[in-house]
């Protein structure tokens, strides 16, 4: 794809100045308790991206959005899977690490769904057989999924712009290492008012609190991000960056459960897929991904 110095700038300018103002906006709906406006915010800025795209006129038609599925079926298994194993190990490692933080009694999912659905949440599920515990594993079931499926519309909002404009432009003009490792670093960076401001992802009250969250993030999205363009370079299809990511974000929210509250200020290590230790894995098969590029280079 050919996209000139000028149409890159472009991007880059629209993709932030589009979503870091409903960011802001987002992170005080979410520390006023009104999650709900929190969340709709949050899923209008997955279009940024997209939207930038369009402002920078980054031609879309060479994306792949004609799925061509001929001998590239398994890849769909790897984007729905790939990261849901690595996250179960992930999340295996920093319960090993911290065995004390496994919460087999989900106080805190219990608490959370208290929260959403008033006290009777849970008298409901004991009314139609069902225990907290059970109710988990029915979640995590759809997040493994039904859920990737859904949550691959919004996906396709961001990855139109990080991996069918944005990385392709910096592999091309740094080479493929250095490309995917800066496209990595400003997915970080474009998530960073929620991270600082709400506490998104990380809560605000985890050690090291507000500067090494962004930090550790980016980390992830840099490797997550190898991921990713990895399989947009096998299957040279939008739709396939999108359902990994849906996927991702689907998958990713079960674990942090599993943890009890107590240890919330230990976010920044794990259980969730974005801690130090948790995304272990993650670093260890992107470290694999990009040693294999660079011996093929």
């Amino acid at each position: 794809m050919d996209i000139t110095k000028k149409q890159f700038s472009s991007y880059m300018i629209a993709a932030f100045s589009i979503a870091w103002p409903l960011q802001i906006i987002a992170s005080i709906f979410a520390l006023r308790g009104n999650l709900t406006a929190f969340q709709l915010l949050l899923s209008v800025t997955m279009f940024a991206p997209f939207a930038a795209t369009l402002v920078a006129r980054i031609p879309l038609k060479c994306m792949g959005w004609k799925p061509r599925l001929k001998g590239k079926v398994r890849y769909i298994f790897v984007a729905l899977w790939l990261n849901s194993v690595l996250m179960v190990l992930g999340a295996g490692l920093f319960f090993l690490i911290f065995p004390k933080s496994f919460d087999s009694e989900l106080t805190f999912f219990t608490a959370t769904l208290i929260a959403r659905a008033g006290e009777q949440a849970v008298e409901q599920l004991a009314a139609q057989g069902l225990t907290v515990q059970m109710y988990l594993i029915i979640s995590a079931a759809q997040a493994f999924t039904i859920a990737p499926f859904i949550n691959m519309l919004f996906a396709l909002g961001e990855e139109v712009g990080w991996r069918g404009g944005m990385t392709p432009y910096l592999k091309e003009k740094f080479g493929t290492a250095k490309g995917r490792l800066l496209s990595g670093l400003i997915w970080g960076i474009w998530h960073w008012p929620i991270i600082i401001l709400a506490g998104y992802e990380y809560g605000m009250s985890y050690i090291g609190a507000p500067v090494l969250g962004p930090i550790v993030f980016c980390f992830f999205t840099t490797a997550t991000g190898i991921l990713i363009d990895w399989i947009y370079e096998k299957t040279h299809c939008i739709w396939f960056p999108a359902l990994m990511h849906g996927a991702i974000n689907a998958f990713g929210t079960v674990f942090p459960y599993l943890a009890k509250a107590e240890y919330s200020r230990y976010s920044i290590f794990g259980p969730a897929y974005i801690g130090l230790i948790s995304m272990i894995p993650l670093l260890i098969v992107s470290g694999v991904i990009m040693a294999k590029a660079a011996k093929g280079s």
